[in-house]
């Protein structure tokens, strides 16, 4: 028999939300069970994002938890239909599946903020620069996986220019700008790619200079994805060891929270150009 993949973030994502919803209505498992015409075990399976489930029996659900808010029932339906594969799924076993799932949850997102303190943010690097990042792993990468998580970077990108472009705000600190990864050449040209995606009109580089001292996250990588509701944002945290993804309550609270402190304290989008080409000279 072959072996069930692995749910993906999203998968798990929907799965939770039913359990909160049904668990806010103070309904069992024994119920949802009843309800669908399943056994205890597949709603379960149901609500960890092993097994799917259809946009029919979410409204079910919904409607019998007494779910009045039909924005957030209309999002969980959009994320039951899975009749689209992503241009990620072409990656799967090739690569881990938290690079997937960040590229499933930003194709999604209804507007993207970061902040970054080291690296470029990867929606807006050159392959030279993500090659450098990518083969200073510990222990090595193959230069065949290098490789493929170049391509795979880059293709993550299109959701800043396709047809419907997410709004994408990047706050970078001063350092990570001033970091060469792939020597000066590269950096200096990396500067420049983010000078004039910083032009477009979905997308906003802010830079916070080194004067501003302490700052909250530090040593931290964080996306925060909006999702088609406030209830189905999601922040994801990137480490040496792989990604966490989160989406409590109080964590979003968090992350929103040090989103809008580097708002508040990074320079402007025009002055922010005029450092990155400062450095840019420098280089």
């Amino acid at each position: 028999m072959p072996t069930r993949p692995a749910p993906t973030e999203r998968q798990k994502r929907l799965g939770a939300e039913l359990r909160k919803m049904r668990l806010a209505a103070g309904r069992t498992t024994e119920y949802a069970a009843g309800l669908l015409g399943l056994d205890r075990t597949k709603v379960s399976n149901m609500e960890s994002g092993i097994r799917a489930t259809s946009p029919e029996r979410i409204r079910m659900l919904a409607s019998n938890y007494d779910c009045a808010d039909e924005g957030y029932v209309d999002a969980l339906v959009a994320m039951a239909d899975v009749r689209k594969r992503g241009w990620w799924e072409q990656f799967r076993g090739s690569l881990p599946q938290g690079l997937l799932d960040v590229a499933e949850l930003e194709w999604f997102a209804s507007r993207l903020r970061s902040y970054q303190t080291v690296h470029i943010p990867g929606l807006l690097q050159l392959g030279e620069y993500a090659r450098a990042i990518f083969a200073a792993a510990l222990p090595p990468l193959p230069k065949s996986e290098v490789e493929l998580r170049v391509v795979q970077r880059m293709r993550r990108q299109q959701v800043l220019d396709n047809d419907q472009p997410v709004e994408y705000v990047a706050y970078v600190h001063e350092w990570a700008l001033r970091m060469q990864f792939g020597g000066r050449r590269a950096a200096r040209e990396q500067l420049l790619h983010v000078c004039e995606a910083s032009e477009r009109e979905n997308v906003e580089v802010r830079v916070l200079p080194v004067e501003a001292g302490a700052f909250p996250g530090a040593g931290h990588a964080v996306l925060y994805a909006e999702g088609a509701v406030p209830q189905l944002d999601t922040v994801h945290l990137d480490s040496a060891h792989g990604g966490e993804f989160t989406h409590s309550e109080a964590q979003l609270a968090k992350y929103r929270a040090h989103m809008d402190w580097w708002h508040a304290h990074t320079l402007s989008p025009k002055d922010s150009r005029d450092l990155i080409q400062t450095i840019v000279r420098q280089l």
